[in-house]
C-alpha cells in the first residue's frame, strides 16, 4: 500500500496477528496503521500479544490517534463495541483508504458507508501471496489462538491464495 494511504484498524486484526506472532504482516503490507485510543486501550487490556503490539507501536507500524466522541461515534456505539465504533467513525471522518475489521456487524456498517475493508484472514492471504508463508499453517495457528474461522472461509481463503 502507498505510504500516503490511510489504514485504520479495529482491535481484532492486530490482536490476532500478534497472538500468532505475525505483526510483521501489518508492517510489510502497510507503512502505518492508525488506531484510535479506544482501540489501543482494548489491545492493552489483555496479556497475550501485548509486547508485540507495543513493539509495533514503538517502531511506527501502529500510530495511536485521539478521537472525539462525535455524533457518528455515538451512533455506532449503539450497535458496536467501543473499538469498532471508534475505528469506523475515525475511518469515515478521515476518509480512510482501508479499514482492518473482522466482526460481522461492524463489517456491515463499513459496507453501508462505502468503506474498503479487510480482516485478519485477508491480511494473511495478502501476506501469503507476497511472501513464502504457508497460509494453511497461519490459518490453523489463528484457530488455535481462538479466532473462529468457518470451514467455508478457511477453504475460500486457501483458494484465493497463491501459497496454500
Amino acid at each position: 500500500m502507498d505510504d500516503s494511504e490511510l489504514v485504520v484498524s479495529d482491535t481484532s486484526p492486530l490482536l490476532n496477528l500478534a497472538l500468532i506472532d505475525r505483526p510483521d504482516f501489518v508492517r510489510d503490507q502497510f507503512s502505518t496503521v492508525v488506531v484510535p485510543e479506544h482501540v489501543w486501550s482494548e489491545l492493552m487490556n489483555g496479556e497475550d500479544g501485548v509486547e508485540r503490539l507495543r513493539s509495533a507501536r514503538d517502531d511506527g507500524t501502529i500510530e495511536i490517534v485521539s478521537l472525539e466522541e462525535t455524533p457518528l461515534f455515538v451512533e455506532f456505539r449503539r450497535n458496536l463495541d467501543v473499538g469498532e465504533a471508534a475505528a469506523l467513525a475515525y475511518a469515515l471522518e478521515e476518509d480512510a483508504d482501508l479499514v482492518l475489521i473482522d466482526e460481522r456487524d461492524a463489517r456491515q456498517i463499513a459496507r453501508r458507508h462505502g468503506l474498503s475493508m479487510t480482516g485478519v484472514v485477508g491480511i494473511l492471504i495478502r501476506g501469503s501471496n507476497e511472501e513464502t508463508v504457508t497460509l494453511r499453517t497461519e490459518l490453523d495457528r489463528l484457530r488455535e489462538a481462538g479466532f473462529w474461522i468457518s470451514d467455508e472461509l478457511y477453504e475460500t481463503a486457501l483458494e484465493q491464495s497463491n501459497s496454500k
